[in-house]
Order: C-alpha cells, then sequence, then structure tokens
C-alpha cells in the first residue's frame, strides 16, 4: 500500500509541486544519484508516494549516501532559481509558497528569493525585531553586490534537507518532501548540519570524496542557514529569529 499525503485545502499546486521536485531528483538516480521516494499519483489535494520501512542509519549507509548527494548535485540546474524541469506552478516550503525565478547569480537569488522574503515575514509577526534584522538586511545588500559569488553553476538541491526529509531505510537513504530548485550544493550541507542528521561527518566526508568542496565551506554554513533559519522564524517563534540574527552576525564576518 502506498504511504498516501492528503489535504483538501491545500493550495493548488501544492502536492504537485511535491511530485515534481521528487521526479526531478530522482532523474540523477540513473548516474548514482541519491535515492528518491517514488511517487505513485497524484491529484489535487493528495499525492500516494510508495511506502518505505524505516531502519536504523548506518556508517555504511551515510557514506553511501553522501556519494550520492554528490551525484545529485553534480546533475546541475538550467539557473539558480529554477523549478523542476518541466513544472511551472507554484513552489513551496513546507507549506509557505516559495518563489522560484531563475537568476544568473547566487547572491541575487538567494538573498532575494530565500532570505528576504521569510525575514519580513519574521519581522512582520515579531520573531525578529528591527536591529537584529537589520543584521541579516547588510548580509543580503552584500550577496546582491555579488560579494559571495563563487564561480559555481546552480546545482540540483533538495533544498529542504533537514533530517525528517531523509529516509532511513534498511540499506540506503531515501529523499522525501523536498523543496527542490537550482541552489548552492553548500545550502543543503548546511541545512543537514543545522538539525543534525545521523553519521554527519561520515556523510559529509564520503560527498567531499566525491565532490570535493571548496575550501572554507564550514565557515560559510552560517550564510546558507539563513534560508531555513528565516523560513523558520517566519512560523515558529523568537528562538528562531535570535537564530537568525546570530547566523547573519556569523555571516557578516566572511565579507
Amino acid at each position: 500500500m502506498p504511504f498516501v499525503k492528503s489535504n483538501p485545502r491545500a493550495p493548488d499546486g501544492f502536492f504537485e509541486a511535491e511530485a515534481a521536485g521528487l521526479a526531478w531528483l530522482a532523474e540523477a538516480e540513473t548516474q548514482g544519484g541519491a535515492r528518491t521516494a517514488r511517487v505513485e499519483s497524484v491529484s489535487a489535494g493528495r499525492i500516494e508516494i510508495e511506502q518505505l520501512e524505516s531502519a536504523r542509519p548506518t556508517p555504511d549507509a551515510a557514506a553511501r549516501f553522501g556519494r550520492a548527494l554528490a551525484v545529485t548535485h553534480r546533475a546541475g540546474a538550467q539557473a539558480f532559481g529554477s523549478a523542476p524541469h518541466g513544472w511551472n506552478g507554484p513552489t513551496f516550503i513546507g507549506a509557505r509558497p516559495m518563489q522560484c525565478r531563475p537568476e544568473r547569480t547566487w547572491g541575487r537569488f538567494y538573498s532575494e528569493q530565500r532570505v528576504r522574503p521569510f525575514l519580513e515575514i519574521a519581522l512582520s509577526v515579531g520573531s525578529i525585531d528591527a536591529v537584529a534584522a537589520d543584521h541579516v538586511f547588510a548580509v543580503c545588500e552584500l550577496l546582491e553586490s555579488g560579494a559571495a559569488d563563487d564561480g559555481e553553476p546552480a546545482r540540483r538541491i533538495h533544498g529542504d534537507l533537514w533530517n525528517g526529509n531523509v529516509m532511513w531505510t534498511s540499506d540506503e537513504a531515501v529523499l522525501i518532501d523536498p523543496a527542490a530548485h537550482g541552489g548552492h550544493r553548500e545550502t543543503d550541507l548546511a541545512m543537514l548540519t543545522l538539525f543534525g542528521a545521523p553519521h554527519l561527518d561520515v556523510i559529509v566526508d564520503a560527498y567531499d570524496d566525491e565532490f570535493a568542496l571548496r575550501p572554507g565551506w564550514r565557515e560559510r554554513i552560517a550564510l546558507h542557514q539563513l534560508h531555513p533559519l528565516a523560513v523558520h522564524a517566519a512560523g515558529h517563534g523568537a528562538s528562531y529569529g535570535h537564530a537568525l540574527a546570530e547566523a547573519a552576525r556569523k555571516a557578516l564576518d566572511l565579507f
């Protein structure tokens, strides 16, 4: 029996966007990319996904996942901010609408579509105060100036890669619930780091062996965590607003 998710009040295109993201990520599997949950059917307000049996993650499975995730990233994307190939509808992260508008540079895309929209919501609901928000806005201005652009092309990323969206089975890790788009590969790794993952060091080492990370990536983790922290600050209160402001202060030290 498939695993069924349904919500008759879901926004138009909500589950269809999830299906498109899963299919796009799954395209990389033929080259050795990360295993992705199979969609069995999708319609307005409903999606059916293959049933997966969870198991305790092992170091071997973590190493395989690290290598496979690197291959998925390397499959690439049309542009920063591009939606999954063939999908022209709305996109989401969790239940929140998320922009996917192709941009030539990562910094402008990341600031304008992944940080500012959620920061402004967090500010409006009081999860972050104006003084703290100014640190985040300062990073956004630097991003938009190109200060963090490193020449890497857009990568095919999961976009919401916290541990809860990695399903560990008896022999592998399976990607679920993506917010897939063309982005920077360090963003996926930063999200795994933010919320923790079993055998995280093993995952990262295997990833780096398969697709070497640019020196200094650990120092840039805070920069790439601005997006998930802003999303959480928009909906989950001041503790995430404080974490967002602290990440912005650390990011400012990079420039």
